[in-house]
């Protein structure tokens, strides 16, 4: 019974003495630096890293619609070559169109990874943003306060 009392009385004078101690430090307003810098950090990566992701898919689309187009170009001439005209340009139409659209596509996905990647960025800096008022805010409390 005596040792709870004792902890629960220094538990009660730890409680009271911190916030008074804090904030001639400054802990308040460091802490809410640290949390805003971590979380813009943390956008600023899942930003990059979607970024990356966008380009790298829109890369292997157009890539892969290069390789069809240049496919159906090569049959296309060896059935111009052969005299067979109509064919060769349904071939390159159609190579044409497949590549188009792979392009599109890739930009399409490219388009929304970045977005998506700007709205987490955005979001986590209007949090660390939040965060670092309050606790500036609760850092004045306790300093107007007079200890």
């Amino acid at each position: 019974m005596k040792k709870a009392i004792m902890i629960g009385l220094s538990v009660f004078a730890l409680g009271n003495a911190v916030p008074v101690m804090a904030e001639p430090y400054g802990y308040f307003d460091r802490l809410g630096d640290r949390i805003d810098a971590r979380l813009d950090a943390r956008g600023d990566r899942i930003n990059d890293r979607l970024d990356a992701r966008g380009a790298r898919i829109n890369d292997r689309l157009d890539a892969q619609g290069d390789r069809i187009n240049d496919r159906l170009d090569a049959l296309a001439a060896k059935a111009r070559a052969d005299g067979k005209t109509k064919l060769a340009d349904r071939l390159d139409r159609r190579g044409d169109l497949i590549e188009a659209r792979l392009d599109k596509r890739g930009d399409r996905i490219e388009q929304h990874l970045d977005n998506r990647g700007d709205r987490i960025e955005r979001r986590l800096d209007r949090r660390g943003d939040r965060i670092d008022r309050r606790l500036d805010h609760v850092g004045h409390h306790y300093y107007r306060r007079g200890r």
